[in-house]
């Protein structure tokens, strides 16, 4: 899935124009995402972090602002506003899969349930760590000039 969301910022990026606005320095963006990559796989052994490093994420992010371009005219959006509506409809995709039977999780073999309100949280770290890696790696091409 991770794959899919990667590309999808890819995407949203170049068919809506996107630029980012008052942008955070970019080693500290990269340590929330390391932080947010490392609790991912250790939040069963030493605690879920994913509430505190999402209150991080919001004071480093909260000046950030995405400007898009639709259709004719450029609109703007709070950067964190976009990574939670995100993480909402990927998880509306989830409960969806779910009630068509794509895939069930074993609370969910006698009679389907929606999936748990919590992985709205992790759905929405994953765009706010996959982003991290989007900008970061543009920053880092826009610094490379190759010859002709």
């Amino acid at each position: 899935m991770y794959a899919a969301v990667g590309s999808y910022i890819i995407q949203v990026w170049r068919v809506l124009d996107m630029r980012v606005v008052n942008h955070p320095p970019y080693w500290m963006t990269g340590i929330v995402a390391v932080a947010l990559y490392v609790n991912f796989f250790t939040h069963r052994y030493i605690g879920d972090y994913r509430w505190t490093l999402g209150a991080v994420a919001l004071g480093l992010y909260a000046r950030c602002w995405v400007e898009f371009r639709p259709l004719d005219r450029t609109r703007r959006m709070p950067l964190i506003v976009g990574l939670i509506l995100v993480g909402f409809f990927i998880w509306l995709a989830e409960n969806a899969g779910t009630f068509f039977g794509l895939w069930k999780y074993p609370n969910q073999l006698g009679a389907w349930t929606t999936v748990h309100l919590g992985k709205w949280s992790s759905w929405t770290a994953l765009t706010l760590l996959t982003f991290a890696i989007v900008v970061n790696l543009k920053h880092v091409k826009e610094r490379i000039h190759l010859a002709p």
